[in-house]
Order: structure tokens, then sequence, then C-alpha cells
């Protein structure tokens, strides 16, 4: 006996359609998905404080200064007295943000990430492990620079509190 299913005739679901109709379909299927993963450039993102998080400079802790985290991870926001850097914890780099860029909005920040920052910091002797209950990012300013730490507070699972 023959299996019934392989008896069974099935439509060709193609031919019923026209090709262009199809293609068409096809094309605004992928660019639909395409553009939902990428939000349209010249959009200003909002980044949110770091809470608990510690800065030192030179060993001691500035007297203003700010951390802001984008909902993407591996990118901050610091303020340091009147200057802006953005770090890069995926890549080690460090880029100079120029102020006015930056929107102030209570506790967080209204700012752009450009697709390749232009103003990149010279640094040196990156360092970044887990101590514990927080991760300490660690480097320096050039090669006989200042030294800049970060603490971000991690959660029991060991990912950033943020």
């Amino acid at each position: 006996m023959k299996n019934p299913i392989a008896r069974m005739r099935f439509p060709n679901v193609l031919n019923s359609v026209s090709r262009p109709t199809a293609v068409l379909f096809l094309a605004a299927t992928f660019a639909f998905a395409w553009q939902t993963q990428s939000p349209p450039s010249g959009t200003k993102a909002v980044w949110k404080s770091v809470p608990f998080a510690i800065l030192k400079y030179d060993d001691q802790a500035p007297k203003s200064w700010a951390m802001y985290h984008p909902e993407k991870r591996g990118l901050l926001l610091v303020r340091l007295w009147k200057r802006y850097l953005l770090i890069n914890l995926n890549e080690q780099e460090v880029f100079d943000i120029d102020p006015l860029t930056v929107k102030q909005q209570g506790d967080n920040v209204e700012w752009t990430v450009p697709d390749s920052p232009e103003n990149s910091v010279e640094i040196s002797e990156w360092k970044q492990r887990d101590v514990g209950g927080v991760e300490r990012i660690r480097f320096r300013f050039g090669k006989d620079g200042h030294f800049f730490e970060m603490q971000i507070p991690l959660r029991p699972d060991g990912k950033p509190l943020y």
C-alpha cells in the first residue's frame, strides 16, 4: 500500500500568485524587517543615569561628574566636569564629545550617537575586570597621562545593574 499523504495532490501555491506580486511582497517584507531593526538616523536617544556608579580621576573622586547609559549595553556617556566622554566598553575606545550636542533632561540626557565619532582620545593601559559586586574599568589618558577609573555595580547574575 502506498502512503496516503504521498497520493494527495497539493496545489502549487506559486502558480496561483503572479511573480511580480510575489517579488513585491518579499521586497516589502524585507524592507519592513530591515527598517524595524535599526532606528532612523538623526533621532535623539535618551541616556539614563547609572545609579550607584563610582568614578575616580587619579585615585580621587572628581567634584562634578555623571554617568549615563543607553538601552544598548556596552556604551557609556560620562560627564567629567564640563567634558563628555563616550566610552565603548566592547571596543575599548574613548571619544571626546562636544558638550553642546548633549542636552540635560533632569537626571537623564538626550544625545544622538553618531555612526563614527571623530574625536578619539588616546588611551593606554586598559584594564577591565569583575571585582565582586562591581565591574572595574581603568585606563590612562595617553601614555603618561592621568588615570581614569569607573566602577559599575553588578547584579547577582554578573550583568551590569543598568
